[in-house]
């Protein structure tokens, strides 16, 4: 009897094996496809471990869905975020090459952009216009606010496959170019974008990176780079609307806004502004396309305290709504990916 009872308590001793869905629940917002919404079926799990736990899930559901929204776990505020961001990513990446104002929160952990609360921001994938690109972008609310705010997000799939065909293959054989005017008090100085004071520093990453550049005088930098506007997603093999050319293009801006500066700068003068790979501009017909592409494709879920939103930035743009109240969001970028390898130069497939 003895040796039965020692062998039934080893047996109950032994570790029971969870699936990667047994601790949490998920499901959709009402009518959409996106973002995978991830909740704890239990009191206080930690969302750091079980991540690490199940990271190759976490992989599997962002490459297929876009967007993973983590809510109600127990994290630990910025420092969770950051644990999490090392535990599902690696190391933060630094954010260079600077097109809006942040705010360095800890180590790689930045505030969201900084912009007035009654203007929203436009969607677009984070800093697909440089040669070397996170691949994920994360994002943590630490404050939400009393109204609206949201981040909502935007399938490039779905843009992709919305856009017009003569639309898309005419971006995929130019490219676009995105010049930017430094130094007339509009917008970041060449400074702050570039994280010195160095002209020749400026110079060598301008190199470097594939970015003509000229000092038109009195510290003022002006620089053009072509892009390319498709990429291949590297795990799903999947086409992605990736570019920059819709955001920056001074007629995205509020109309009163874009009335002001053309009536001090020529479209090539302006402080950021995109053309066609070619130099010529895009048809206004054209950007209209575009931006009702991005809107019909756009997905806003309320913020709560503690919510978490991973996307993988090939596959989702984000923006965000004008919101009234304190509102404090951070961000994190990781897993460089470089254009070289994600290019996609057609043809388009049937």
């Amino acid at each position: 009897m003895k040796d039965a009872l020692s062998g039934l308590g080893a047996r109950s001793r032994r570790p029971v094996k969870l699936s990667r869905t047994d601790l949490v629940t998920t499901r959709l917002p009402e009518g959409e496809d996106c973002p995978l919404i991830i909740e704890p079926r239990v009191e206080g799990l930690e969302l750091v471990q079980w991540a690490g736990d199940h990271r190759a899930y976490l992989e599997e559901e962002l490459a297929r869905v876009g967007g993973l929204m983590l809510r109600g776990f127990r994290m630990g505020g910025v420092d969770g975020f950051a644990d999490f961001v090392r535990a599902t990513s690696g190391a933060p990446l630094p954010y260079t090459e600077r097109s809006s104002p942040r705010e360095v929160v800890k180590d790689q952990i930045y505030t969201s952009t900084s912009h007035p609360s009654d203007q929203e921001i436009f969607p677009h994938t984070e800093q697909s216009y440089n040669l070397t690109f996170p691949q994920k972008i994360y994002f943590h609310c630490v404050t939400a606010p009393t109204e609206a705010g949201a981040t909502p997000i935007t399938s490039t799939r779905r843009i992709l496959r919305e856009l017009p065909r003569d639309v898309v293959e005419r971006f995929v054989a130019r490219g676009y170019r995105y010049v930017r005017n430094f130094g007339d008090g509009l917008g970041l100085s060449w400074q702050e974008a570039f994280q010195t004071t160095e002209r020749a520093e400026v110079e060598q990453y301008c190199r470097d990176s594939q970015i003509d550049f000229q000092w038109p005088g009195q510290g003022r930098l002006r620089t053009s780079q072509r892009r390319p506007c498709v990429a291949r997603h590297p795990t799903t093999g999947e086409l992605a609307w990736f570019n920059h050319a819709t955001f920056f293009h001074v007629s995205t801006l509020p109309a009163p806004l874009v009335a002001h500066l053309r009536s001090l700068y020529a479209e090539e003068e302006m402080p950021n502004n995109t053309f066609y790979g070619d130099g010529s501009p895009i048809e206004p017909e054209v950007l209209e396309l575009l931006r009702a592409a991005y809107l019909r494709a756009r997905v806003a879920v309320p913020w709560q305290v503690g919510d978490v939103l991973l996307l993988d930035n090939m596959l989702m743009g984000h923006g965000r709504q004008p919101f009234k109240g304190e509102r404090k969001v951070v961000v994190a970028m990781a897993d460089p990916r470089r254009w070289a390898d994600v290019v996609f130069d057609g043809p388009l497939p049937a």
